[in-house]
């Protein structure tokens, strides 16, 4: 079983790190693949360090002609049964050939760009049940979930970033967009006195999250950290983990708090509020409503039972679901099943 991985990814992102945790994942289950990517040391370098060589392409816009060409030639010497890409990008610049071509998709993408796939891939059954609703073959359309590792990592120092260790710490994390909802997270936080928070992430609305959070007076309890890769650390680190996304296909922030043991509060988005059992496996509030998710930190911090509670239970969906073993499995099994 040969597949070759296509990734045009931003360079962070969700997806792109899940891409990279699955790529690792299949080899060292023993999957032969080449893998191929946007142009990103970084994610080159992190690649490498698990014994697996990149094809760096530019994957640039639709004048790029050269990555297409480029891409079809690597097809063409590594002959894949399976040719998986991610989002459209990657999609769009794939040629046909002598192999199974599979898209995969995080969220709900415009079809235009995944008429000549013979297969998608879902993270979530929402986004399945999409791509039917679109018009594509059920048979076709595939429901694959995402890991994420519970390795565990030693507390930061909370020194290092002006934190005092006694007080309740809140972390976010995500890409900061709209979407992510972490203006609502801020205004909550004005709300919960004493309380730090610790945001990971880098984005477009950096400069005006800054810029509101002084405006609110909490700049002085709040950390931006950019973009980590250290995110188990991170979440060693912290008292509650808070998820005020408006738009959430699948979660991966509450599978990586599950899997390290932390209490998670959600805003009720479709990935969050899919996955999580409202006061067994975490806490959920409406959408946008900085009241009601301050209610829920405070809650949390203040009840042990709870917290205690809703950590483990969420490691136990975690354990039973979401673990690297369990996912990697069912990817082989669905390569086996579509290579013909």
């Amino acid at each position: 079983m040969r597949v070759l991985q296509a990734m045009a990814g931003a360079e962070f992102g969700g997806a792109e790190a899940f891409f990279v945790r699955l790529a690792c994942a299949l080899h060292r289950a023993g999957l032969e693949q080449r893998v191929v990517i946007r142009q990103n040391p970084a994610r080159a370098d992190m690649l490498r360090a698990e014994g697996i060589e990149p094809i760096q392409l530019k994957f640039g816009g639709s004048l790029d002609w050269q990555t297409p060409r480029a891409l079809k030639k690597e097809i063409k010497a590594f002959t894949p049964d399976i040719v998986l890409t991610w989002m459209n990008r990657a999609t769009g610049m794939c040629p046909k050939g002598d192999f199974t071509h599979v898209a995969r998709l995080g969220g709900y993408y415009d079809l235009k760009y995944y008429q000549n796939c013979d297969h998608l891939v879902g993270n979530t059954e929402d986004i399945v049940s999409y791509l039917v609703k679109e018009g594509w073959p059920a048979e076709k359309a595939h429901y694959l979930p995402n890991f994420v590792s519970a390795e565990p990592a030693e507390p930061l120092s909370r020194q290092a970033f002006y934190t005092p260790d006694s007080v309740p710490l809140i972390l976010t994390m995500g890409r900061l967009h709209e979407n992510k909802g972490f203006d609502v997270m801020l205004e909550a936080l004005s709300r919960v006195p004493n309380a730090y928070l610790w945001i990971a992430g880098e984005g477009p609305l950096r400069e005006e999250l800054e810029k509101m959070a002084e405006k609110m007076a909490v700049k002085p309890r709040v950390r931006f950290l950019g973009w980590r890769d250290d995110v188990a650390a991170l979440l060693a680190t912290c008292d509650v983990y808070a998820c005020p996304s408006r738009h959430e296909p699948l979660g991966n922030v509450v599978l990586e708090a599950w899997a390290h043991g932390r209490p998670i509060v959600a805003a009720d988005s479709y990935g969050p509020g899919t996955l999580i059992e409202h006061l067994e496996s975490g806490v959920l509030v409406p959408t946008e409503d900085p009241v009601m998710l301050a209610k829920a930190i405070r809650m949390v911090i203040d009840d042990n039972d709870l917290r205690a509670r809703i950590a483990r239970r969420g490691h136990e969906v975690y354990s039973e679901h979401f673990t690297e073993n369990s996912v990697v499995d069912q990817y082989m099994a669905f390569f086996q099943r579509i290579a013909g």
